[in-house]
């Protein structure tokens, strides 16, 4: 059973931002944005058609500066968010906007412009909203999740701001702020909107340190202390149990939590040998993790034991009386946990990994060098969980 070859695509420039286009649920889409001090910087929203086995791609300027952060509307396709860095006085500034792609002006449904790489015929992204930091500079945006993208929270500094935009998203309105307090004026280095409890509550990281937030109140609500052993780099909720959340760090550990018992992991990976930027369940079989590295490397790995799906893909019919006793005996043992493939495309620190929203068994990694790299979940793994 051969698994097809990965698909890569390079960027002029180097890169560390990438995200799903998560509003675009039938076709395969990711969009991934450029750092460049000398020249003007790129979002490529880049296509993947499955059955050929190729990527098309949409190349736009983002003239504000190299992007350190991307994230994209729930609720359009074509809005997407950026956080980057300006020179202001010969001061270095993170600044945020709200943006949309350019799309056809003839009255159809918005698609991308399809364009070639040539600068001269790159649009520029059209501005919806540019954030205040007066709050301090955003580190980054998220936005409420399977919402209609009208609520985003800012990551900035020591402050969690939410935001309500407008309809046209032309308007951003601070409706409530959080400030971490503490000694030596700690700063956030990421955050993560739980997508369960009605979307009440948002998780953040400082230095070490897991934070979990009441958006109705603006207070915490549980705190993970010394949750890695340097600092944490990514969270990320799983989509399917709502008390369970991933995180990753500079001590080259992966760690799951259960928020309501945050005295030790209910898990621990340590097979990167560097930094870990990123982890991210899959959206739809929570026992897939997706890991990046410093140390070049994307790793996919089962966590079944602490997932929804412990005993793999249970059919809606599993009580049928007819089921034979083989099959459903073997559907009763547990999947075990470890490494499921180890990816070895990019020869750079991988700053971030992906999964696609349209399809579960595909996802991207970006490393600095811009090298984009599509890749599956191995037929076989995909297999085992289905059937």
């Amino acid at each position: 059973m051969d698994d097809e070859a990965p698909v890569i695509y390079g960027l002029e420039f180097q890169a560390r931002a990438l995200t799903a286009q998560v509003a675009e649920t039938d076709v395969i889409r990711f969009l991934v944005g450029s750092q460049s001090l000398k020249h003007e910087n790129q979002v490529h929203l880049l296509e993947f058609d499955d059955e050929n086995n190729i990527l098309n791609k949409s190349v736009y300027i983002h003239k504000d500066g190299e992007i350190w952060h991307m994230s994209s509307s729930p609720g359009s396709g074509d809005v997407m968010a950026t956080c980057y860095n300006r020179i202001v006085d010969n001061k270095t500034e993170t600044h945020a906007t709200i943006w949309r792609l350019p799309t056809q002006d003839d009255g159809s449904e918005s698609e991308p412009v399809v364009l070639d790489d040539s600068p001269s015929s790159a649009q520029s992204l059209e501005v919806l909203c540019r954030l205040d930091n007066s709050h301090g500079s955003i580190a980054s945006i998220l936005w409420e999740p399977q919402g209609d993208g009208s609520k985003i929270l800012s990551i900035s500094d020591n402050n969690i701001v939410k935001w309500d935009l407008e309809a046209s998203s032309t308007q951003a309105k601070v409706s409530s702020t959080a400030t971490l307090e503490g000694k030596g004026h700690p700063k956030f280095t990421s955050g993560r909107w739980n997508p369960h409890h009605n979307n009440t509550q948002v998780a953040t990281a400082n230095d070490s340190t897991i934070r979990g937030w009441d958006l109705r109140s603006m207070e915490q609500v549980y705190t993970i202390e010394n949750a890695h052993g340097q600092l944490v780099r990514e969270l990320d909720f799983n989509p399917n149990k709502q008390y369970y959340l991933a995180s990753c760090g500079d001590d080259c550990k992966v760690k799951f939590w259960d928020v309501r018992n945050t005295d030790l992991p209910v898990m621990s990976l340590t097979d990167h040998s560097h930094w870990v930027w990123s982890v991210r369940y899959n959206h739809f079989h929570d026992q897939l993790v997706l890991t990046s590295s410093s140390d070049s490397r994307v790793i996919l790995t089962n966590a079944s034991s602490i997932s929804s799906e412990p005993f793999g893909h249970l059919d809606d019919d599993d009580d049928d009386s007819d089921k034979d006793d083989d099959e459903e005996e073997k559907a009763k043992e547990p999947i075990k946990d470890g490494v499921i493939a180890t990816y070895e495309e990019h020869e750079d620190s991988v700053y971030s990994a992906e999964w696609s929203t349209a399809d579960p068994w595909l996802f991207a990694s970006l490393s600095y060098d811009g090298r984009v790299v599509i890749n599956r979940v191995p037929k076989a793994e995909k297999y085992r969980i289905l059937l």
